[in-house]
């Protein structure tokens, strides 16, 4: 059985360390998955690229083109691995951004490994005190090991001996995650984008009807 692995990453510069530790995470649960004797697809997505379609799809409400196509592939995913680096103490704006443009329970369930980068050690308690309880309020299914990394985990261009081992416990435990979920995984529909829209509306009495429901934010 394949299982489908989607890693997202927010890094802002080009190299960006946060890309790096999405890579290295990515290849962990590769193996780790593998060695269950299953076979693990995993995709990448950048958000540095998608952020003006980000702040388009706040104000339309739609998602379009690349956008809408990372937010299918997240939400039909398996499993996530999701990286953000830390700004002001907790997770970026562009990271947070992706997640709220989000349907709820579009995460309900699924298996998440978290982790973020920053300059120095300080700021490892953002895993703890930013990503978990966002993950928890979007219901998915936080590992038990996140992974953090500063600057010094990637010293002299290779990867400190802490962070692969802890990389490699976390995507262990994902591995397990996946194992527990069992074969059949329910995914939720495909949201409809600005294509589907102007190909078959949605008729303006169901639109009424919605507005009126719990899914206004």
């Amino acid at each position: 059985m394949t299982r489908s692995i989607v890693v997202v990453s927010a890094g802002l510069s080009v190299p960006s360390s946060t890309r790096l530790l999405a890579d290295v995470l990515g290849e962990a649960v590769e193996r780790a998955v593998t060695a269950r004797g299953e076979e693990a697809e995993v995709e990448h997505v950048e958000l540095r690229p998608l952020a003006h379609a980000l702040a388009d799809h706040l104000l339309t409400g739609f998602p379009a083109g690349d956008l809408a196509e990372a937010i299918d592939r997240v939400v039909r995913a398996d499993a996530l691995v999701v990286v953000t680096p830390v700004f002001a103490g907790s997770y970026s704006g562009l990271f947070k951004t992706f997640f709220d443009v989000l349907e709820i329970g579009a995460l309900e369930g699924k298996p998440v490994l978290i982790g973020a980068t920053a300059g120095t050690a300080r700021h490892s308690l953002v895993l703890d005190h930013a990503l978990r309880p966002l993950f928890a309020y979007l219901r998915a299914l936080v590992v038990p090991t996140g992974v953090f990394a500063a600057s010094e985990d990637f010293g002299g261009g290779g990867l400190d001996g802490g962070l692969r081992k802890r990389a490699d416990r976390a995507a262990t435990e994902l591995a397990a995650l996946l194992g527990c979920a069992g074969k059949a995984t329910v995914h939720p529909p495909r949201r409809r984008s600005v294509e589907d829209e102007l190909a078959d509306p949605t008729p303006f009495e169901q639109l009424l009807k919605e507005a009126g429901g719990d899914s206004v934010r």
